[in-house]
Parts: structure tokens; C-alpha cells; sequence
């Protein structure tokens, strides 16, 4: 971005990165920021957990998105933390009418600490709960619908977790509110056989691209972003995979569209 800003329209950065005031860090980001559009995406907040919300972690939060001004906050519906230790990992929570209550009211009390709305994001996971009462969509749904939040879909996490649980990935997708659906993910991942490990390190598959496809006939016109956290390829490359995002949305959209007029 320094050197000469790519042909994308708006970047993702990880809110952990650039939450100390001052330094080259604060610096780069807020030269960035003049250029194009930032969204702040959490990896930290532990929104699903049992210990009290980290008060210090929301100032930090809230001074880096009052100096950024990103188009939006968003971070995991999981938990990383318990008696005040980090596991730095992002682990699912049951799906229960008690969990979505008790993560709703925290939801709330960070929307209400960052004076904005937040997008809450899917998480690939690899275990379930026995106690679990609904589907991990419903659970999804009904804690955006309660918290009054969006939802930013990763469409990649939800391949993996139809993998490993053996739901179906498009019932997911049809079940969701096609209104709280604020920004998707797209990314790849390794096919270990009889699980899928969510890496990010790889091109996005061809399977994650169809449902990305679904996801813009259900949805339409939705900001996408394709993670890449490791073996990070060219930024040619990377650019390319933006670019096929954006010409799926487009042949979609110029479907819809004939279907109308026929």
C-alpha cells in the first residue's frame, strides 16, 4: 500500500495488531486508511466466554476505531479465554437458548462500549456439544437477531464445519437473514479426509467458490474478502483471487437479471 495502492477497494486488518497508540504500526495503518477503506476484524474479544469482558481491551478497541473510522468492527462468536488467560485459539460454544442469551448480552454491552454495531463471524470447529439444542445457523441467527448485530459469513468456515459435523453447507446458507449478512469470508483450507483444518493458506477451493456463488444469490451485493494468514503468496496473486470474487458477484447479479426480464 506504501509503494503503490493495489486494485482493491477496501482492506481487513487484525484490530490486536494496532491498538498500541503511536509507533510504525499506527502510522502505516493510518496512511492506509486515506487510501481506502479499513475494517477493524477481532481475534481477541472471547465474546462466548464465562470471564468478565476485558474493560481495558474495549478502551484500546474503541480508541483505534475512533482514530480509524472503519467502515466496521467485527469480531468471532466463540470464547478464547477462561480465569483470565488467553488460549490465543477459537473455540466454539454450544448452541443453546442459554448461550445465546448470555452471549447476546455481551454482545450488547461491546456495541454499547464502541458506540457501534459489530458483525459477529462463524468459526470453523471440530467438536460439538452433546447439549446443544439447534443447529449452528439457528444458534447464529437467533444470537445476531437478540444482540442486534450483523453477521459477517465466512462461507470457507462453514465448508469445513459441514465436513467435520456432516450438515449441510447450503441449508446453512438458506437459513440465515439475508439482512444481517454484513460482509463474508473466503479462504482456504486443508482436506485432512476426516476433517477439514481451517488454515488459510492455500487458494480458496472450488467448492468454497460455489458456495460463495449461493451466497450472492441468497444475499446479493456483499463486501468479500479473501483471508490468506499463511504461505502468503505475490499480491498478483492474491489480487486475482479479489478479482474472480468480484467477477462471480457480477455474473450472478447479470443473471438475476436476465431471469427478470425473461
Amino acid at each position: 500500500m506504501l509503494d503503490g495502492r493495489p486494485p482493491v477497494a477496501w482492506l481487513e486488518v487484525i484490530s490486536e495488531n494496532f491498538m498500541a497508540e503511536g509507533g510504525r504500526p499506527a502510522a502505516v495503518l493510518e496512511t492506509v486508511r486515506r487510501e481506502v477503506p479499513v475494517v477493524l476484524h477481532g481475534v481477541s474479544l472471547s465474546i462466548g466466554s464465562s470471564d468478565p469482558l476485558d474493560a481495558t481491551y474495549l478502551r484500546q478497541l474503541r480508541g483505534l476505531a475512533d482514530r480509524i473510522q472503519p467502515a466496521w468492527v467485527s469480531d468471532h462468536l466463540c470464547w478464547g479465554s477462561h480465569g483470565g488467560r488467553y488460549v490465543h485459539d477459537l473455540l466454539p460454544l454450544p448452541h443453546t437458548d442459554e448461550a445465546v442469551a448470555h452471549v447476546a448480552d455481551r454482545i450488547a454491552a461491546v456495541q454499547d462500549a464502541l458506540c457501534r454495531q459489530i458483525l459477529i463471524e462463524n468459526v470453523s470447529s471440530y467438536v460439538a456439544f452433546r447439549g446443544s439444542t439447534m443447529p449452528e445457523w439457528e444458534f447464529l441467527a437467533a444470537v445476531a437477531d437478540r444482540a442486534d448485530c450483523g453477521i459477517l459469513l465466512d462461507v470457507n468456515n462453514v465448508a469445513v464445519s459441514a465436513h467435520n459435523h456432516g450438515f449441510d453447507s447450503r441449508q446453512y446458507l438458506r437459513s440465515l437473514p439475508a439482512e444481517r449478512i454484513g460482509q463474508i469470508h473466503l479462504a482456504g483450507h486443508a482436506d485432512r479426509g476426516a476433517y477439514r483444518l481451517d488454515t488459510h493458506d492455500a487458494p480458496v477451493p472450488e467448492e468454497v467458490w460455489d458456495l460463495y456463488r449461493e451466497s450472492v444469490r441468497l444475499y446479493g451485493r456483499v463486501s468479500s474478502l479473501v483471508e490468506w494468514d499463511d504461505n502468503v503468496p505475490d499480491l498478483d496473486v492474491l489480487c486475482a483471487e479479489s478479482a474472480r470474487a468480484a467477477r462471480i458477484e457480477a455474473q450472478v447479479e447479470a443473471e438475476a437479471e436476465a431471469g427478470a426480464a425473461a
